[in-house]
């Protein structure tokens, strides 16, 4: 897998701001699908409508009405659109967990920016609530969504909403400045990010609002209200480092997280057609299903 992900020249394309912005500029001009794959007909439902501008799609169990459902908000740098590995997740943990996944195609950035998407994410969480119960209401993201499922989740808290669920996290970036010094010892192991890219990538998505502010990184965030949390990580990812340093602070604040970290497995591993990500699937199927 380590090197079928370097033949895919992901992280080459966040290996300097060069290429990172040629890249955005591409996507611009050509933006890539974001519907799902059509292997998943037969084996969920499948329903859009737009809210407010955006696709959000429903994905349901075939022919079964339920009430539980999970918000997924999918990474990609926050540049990427939504890829046919986040689709198979979300097809495999509905039918698993027979949960009900909505997953909201936000607009990318620069288009789209931290205050304006987590705003939006919050309030389609906030609709799930109203209508399912906060006990029946999971938020999940990988990655950049990660980032954007923590934050839409402190941002309700704020509100005054109740807790949901759960909270799952997939390798989410978790401090934006990506300046945690061990950062630079995992790098040359990770064959999927690489720092420069991604801090460039990160600066299109803070807009005007600060690297601080915890609607850009969930790291300066309070714990305290919050759903528990799930998070799985792993070793050769330079979000790593990160990672542990969130679990600290947590830890600290009597906040406990239920931390997975999978040594020597890269980047968002859970989502990859490999045999180390069946026990984390199962553990968010047990959490969804529960």
């Amino acid at each position: 897998m380590v090197v079928f992900i370097r033949l895919r020249g992901s992280k080459k394309l966040l290996s300097s701001v060069e290429a990172t912005r040629n890249d955005v500029e591409s996507l611009i001009k050509q933006p890539h699908s974001y519907a799902p794959p059509k292997s998943l007909a037969g084996k969920v439902d499948i329903q859009m409508k737009l809210i407010n501008g955006w696709p959000v799609y429903a994905v349901s169990p075939p022919g079964v009405i339920i009430k539980k459902s999970a918000l997924y908000a999918h990474g990609g740098a926050w540049i990427h659109e939504i890829s046919p590995l986040h689709w198979e997740l979300i097809a495999k943990l509905t039918v698993a967990a027979q949960t009900q996944f909505i997953v909201p195609i936000y607009p990318l950035a620069p288009a789209g920016t931290a205050q304006t998407v987590v705003t939006a994410i919050a309030d389609l969480a906030a609709d799930l609530i109203h209508k399912c119960g906060s006990g029946n209401v999971t938020l999940m993201g990988d990655s950049a969504g990660g980032t954007i499922a923590l934050c839409a989740a402190m941002l309700l808290r704020d509100r005054g909403l109740p807790a949901i669920r759960n909270i799952i996290l997939i390798s989410p970036a978790l401090d934006l400045h990506l300046d945690n010094p061990l950062i630079d010892q995992v790098g040359p192991v990770d064959p999927f990010l690489a720092k420069p890219g991604l801090q460039y990538a990160a600066e299109l998505w803070r807009g005007e609002l600060s690297l601080n502010d915890p609607m850009v990184s969930p790291m300066f965030g309070e714990l305290k209200g919050l759903a528990p949390i799930t998070l799985f990580s792993s070793t050769s990812d330079i979000l790593n480092p990160d990672a542990r340093a969130f679990v600290k602070k947590a830890k600290a604040a009597g906040f406990p997280v239920n931390y997975h970290e999978a040594p020597e497995m890269i980047h968002v591993y859970p989502l990859l057609p490999m045999p180390e990500a069946k026990e984390p699937l199962k553990i968010m199927e047990d959490l969804l299903r529960r």
